[in-house]
């Protein structure tokens, strides 16, 4: 097996990874401080599809994270790209908040559907309309297909199970543009110049932020905070990097070991 490059790069998921809703995890905020003092590279990945970037980021500036919004890259934005692209009209299945990301596109007469978490759209008359459409053979864009996340109150469903079931009811497959898509990765680590041996990613999700970075030939970090459940970590292979508490443990293997 070839040697590891040296560490030049980490990508950090935000929800249920920095913070869950409005409530940062305990000592994320430190950790980030820690990272930002070695010399790599930082990039923040998320499949948050519930608000636009600049929400996004203005919650993450009021829980006192040091962010910057071009250090962020979400899956609503290369779902946009997608659009541009291929140039299509979509029904937009996204929450209210998040439509921000899309100004500008024409959803008028859609020819397109376009599905993330939307839980006030994730009723029979709006799912039906994306059912005839993509039965008059409109693409299914999937912005990602999660399970499931952390709420406050407990877990709570993705989008994930709807784009199956409108997989399932007109017999096609969704192209997926988020996380644990290889190329989610790569488009996060183009700008940032470093190869995936050189990066390594640090997520509460097993299969979307480990498994897809290990996919595409990163290193994984899962933490125990967020989504993860006992257990996760026995259902990719291979197995993650690292498995630990929580992101200030994963900053300290990163800064101890990985430097």
């Amino acid at each position: 097996m070839a040697a590891r490059r040296a560490l030049k790069a980490v990508l950090v998921d935000l929800s249920g990874t920095l913070h869950i809703e409005d409530s940062a995890v305990p000592g994320a905020q430190e950790a980030l401080r820690r990272l930002r003092n070695s010399p790599v590279a930082i990039k923040f990945v998320t499949n948050t599809t519930k608000e636009c970037k600049k929400t996004l980021l203005e919650r993450l500036r009021r829980l006192e994270f040091d962010i910057t919004e071009d250090e962020i890259f979400t899956s609503l934005t290369a779902a946009r790209n997608l659009l541009e692209q291929k140039h299509v009209r979509p029904l937009l299945l996204v929450d209210n908040s998040a439509l921000p990301d899309f100004e500008g596109i024409d959803t008028n007469n859609p020819n397109a559907v376009v599905i993330g978490l939307a839980p006030e759209h994730f009723n029979y008359q709006t799912m039906n309309k994306a059912f005839r459409l993509l039965l008059d053979g409109a693409p299914l864009i999937a912005i990602h297909k999660a399970r499931y996340y952390k709420r406050k109150d407990g877990l709570a469903l993705g989008p994930g199970p709807f784009v199956t079931g409108l997989e399932y009811a007109t017999d096609t497959k969704a192209t997926v543009v988020g996380k644990p898509e290889k190329t989610f990765f790569l488009e996060a680590l183009r700008s940032m110049g470093c190869t995936p041996e050189e990066t390594i990613m640090i997520g509460d999700d097993c299969r979307d932020d480990v498994g897809g970075a290990q996919n595409a030939g990163m290193r994984g970090i899962l933490v125990k905070t967020g989504k993860y459940r006992a257990g996760d970590e026995d259902k990719i292979s291979p197995a993650p990097h690292l498995t630990c508490d929580s992101f200030t443990y994963a900053v300290d293997h990163i800064l101890q070991n990985l430097l």
